[in-house]
C-alpha cells in the first residue's frame, strides 16, 4: 500500500507557560515569539487573564485575545478551554480596531468554548463578598465570572458559543441557567436576582458580531501545522495558580499548565515540541494565598519597595497591587515537573539593578524537615520557613541590554547559579518591556 507523504515538513509548536504566580510577562514573550510563528494559540482561562505588550514605546492590554494579533499576519486561535464572556471580546476587538489593529479577518473562535453570562459574574462576585463577611476569608477571584462558568461547564448545562446559532436552544439553555443562578444569589448569596430577557437579547445581539469567527480550531491547527505552521500556545495566569496543581483553594479555575495547551485546543500532545517557562527574577502574587518569599512593601528603601515601584508591579486586569517577594527555587523546581519545561525565560532582570544583594530561597524548613521543592498543601506552605542564599548585587543598569555578555558579571552569576539550582536551562533573558529587550541565548523554535 501507497502511504501518503506531506510536501510540506510540519510546523513546531512552542508552548508558554507561567511558572509562577501568574503576572510574569508572557505577553511580551509571546509577542516576540511570533515573529517565528503564523498562529498564536490561548487554550485557558479566561478574561481574567492580563498580558501587557510594549512596542515602540506604545503599551497594548490584552485580556482574551491571543498576544500575536499585534503581527498583522499571524492568526489568532480561541480554544474550548477558554471561558468567553461575548460583551468583553466584542469590546476588545473594537479597541484593537480603533487603534488601527485589523482582527476579524485573523481571529478564530472555537465552538466549544463555554460563555460567561451576567449570571456568572453577579455570582462571583457575591461569593466573594459573602466569604469576606463571613471571615472565611477571599479567594482572591477577580469577578469576572470565571469559576461559575466553568462550574456550568463541568455540570455539563453550560451555554456554548455553538449555542448562538441556534436561539431556540439557547433560549431553553439560558432560562434553567437564569433560574438556577437566581437560587443561589437570592436564596444563598442575599444577593438581587437578574431578568431572564436582557441577558437572552445581549447574547443574541453578540451572535450577530461573533458567528462570523467560529470555527472548529483543532481541526484548523491540525491543517497549519500539516502545511508547515509554526504554532505558540499561549497559557495564562501561571502554574501555581492551576486548579489541580497550585495553592488550592488560592488558584484560578482552569488548568494553566503545558499539558492543557493540548486538551484546551484539541491539537494532540504529539504536537507539542517545546516547553518555555516564564519566571520573573523575583516572585509577585496577586490576591490571596500563601507567599514563602513575600517581603512588605510598604516602606520606602526596603527591597519589597523597590520591586514592587520599579518593577510597577500591579495587575493588568485588576489594578491590584502585586505582592512581591525573592525567587523561590522550589516552587519554581515544582513549576518545571509539572510543565516538563524545555528552557526558562527570565523577566524582569533589570528590576533588580540597585540593589546590593541579590536572595533567593533554596528550601524550606517545615516542623522539623527540610524541604527542597514547593509542598502540595496550601497550609503547609504556610507554615514554611524560607531558607536563604545570597549573591552579591550590581549597580550597573542592565535595562535594554540585548547580549548575554554586556549583562554586569554578578547578573550573569546570579542567573547562572539560578540555572544550575533550577535544572533547566535559561534560553531567553528579558530586560525591559519592550519587545527588543531581550537576550537570545537558545531560539524555542530551533532548539
Amino acid at each position: 500500500m501507497q502511504q501518503n507523504t506531506d510536501t510540506v515538513t510540519p510546523g513546531r509548536n512552542v508552548v508558554v507557560v507561567g511558572t509562577q504566580w501568574g503576572d510574569e510577562g508572557k505577553g511580551k514573550v509571546v509577542d516576540w515569539l511570533t515573529d517565528h510563528a503564523q498562529g498564536v494559540v490561548r487554550f485557558q482561562g479566561g478574561h481574567n487573564a492580563g498580558h501587557t505588550l510594549v512596542i515602540k514605546g506604545v503599551k497594548t492590554a490584552l485580556q482574551l485575545i491571543p498576544s500575536g494579533v499585534m503581527r498583522d499576519d499571524v492568526a489568532c486561535y480561541i480554544g474550548n478551554g477558554v471561558v468567553v464572556d461575548p460583551t468583553h471580546l466584542l469590546l476588545e476587538i473594537q479597541r484593537l480596531e480603533a487603534a488601527g489593529v485589523e482582527v476579524r479577518s485573523r481571529l478564530f473562535l472555537s465552538e466549544s468554548c463555554p460563555l460567561i453570562m451576567p449570571f456568572h459574574v453577579e455570582t462571583d462576585r457575591a461569593r466573594e463578598a459573602q466569604r469576606e463577611s463571613s471571615g472565611s476569608g477571599k479567594i482572591g477571584t477577580t469577578g469576572k465570572g470565571i469559576g461559575p462558568a466553568y462550574e456550568d461547564k463541568v455540570a455539563r448545562r453550560a451555554v456554548r458559543v455553538q449555542d448562538l446559532k441556534h436561539p431556540d436552544r439557547l433560549a431553553r439553555k439560558l432560562r434553567e441557567l437564569v433560574d438556577l443562578h437566581n437560587a443561589e444569589l437570592t436564596g444563598y448569596l442575599k444577593a438581587p436576582s437578574l431578568e431572564y430577557q436582557p441577558i437572552f437579547d445581549g447574547a443574541m445581539k453578540a451572535a450577530e458580531q461573533l458567528l462570523p469567527l467560529l470555527a472548529d480550531v483543532g481541526h484548523k491547527l491540525f491543517k497549519a501545522h500539516r502545511r508547515g505552521d509554526n504554532l505558540l500556545f499561549e497559557g495564562a495566569q501561571g502554574t501555581l495558580l492551576d486548579i489541580d496543581h497550585g495553592t488550592y483553594p488560592y488558584v484560578t479555575s482552569s488548568n494553566c499548565v503545558a499539558g492543557n495547551a493540548a486538551a484546551g485546543s484539541g491539537v494532540g500532545p504529539d504536537q507539542l515540541h517545546y516547553v518555555l517557562g516564564i519566571t520573573k527574577a523575583y516572585t509577585t502574587r496577586v490576591g490571596s494565598g500563601p507567599f514563602p518569599t513575600e517581603l512588605p512593601m510598604d516602606v520606602p528603601g526596603t527591597v519589597g519597595h523597590h520591586l514592587s515601584t520599579v518593577g510597577q508591579e500591579r495587575g493588568t486586569v485588576t489594578g491590584r497591587a502585586r505582592r512581591c517577594g525573592w525567587l523561590d527555587v522550589p516552587a519554581m523546581r515544582r513549576s518545571v515537573i509539572i510543565n516538563g519545561v524545555s528552557g526558562l525565560c527570565i523577566t524582569k532582570l533589570d528590576v533588580l539593578d540597585g540593589l546590593p544583594e541579590i536572595r533567593f530561597c533554596t528550601g524550606y524548613r517545615l516542623g522539623g524537615r527540610v524541604l527542597d521543592i514547593l509542598p502540595l498543601d496550601a497550609d503547609e506552605i504556610e507554615a514554611c520557613e524560607p531558607i536563604y542564599e545570597s549573591l552579591p548585587g550590581w549597580t550597573e543598569s542592565t535595562a535594554g541590554i540585548t547580549e548575554w555578555d554586556r549583562l554586569p558579571l554578578n547578573a550573569r552569576r546570579y542567573l547562572e547559579h539560578v540555572r544550575d539550582l533550577i535544572g533547566t536551562p535559561i534560553d531567553m533573558v528579558s530586560t525591559g518591556p519592550d519587545r527588543t529587550h531581550t537576550i537570545l541565548l537558545r531560539h524555542p523554535y530551533r532548539a
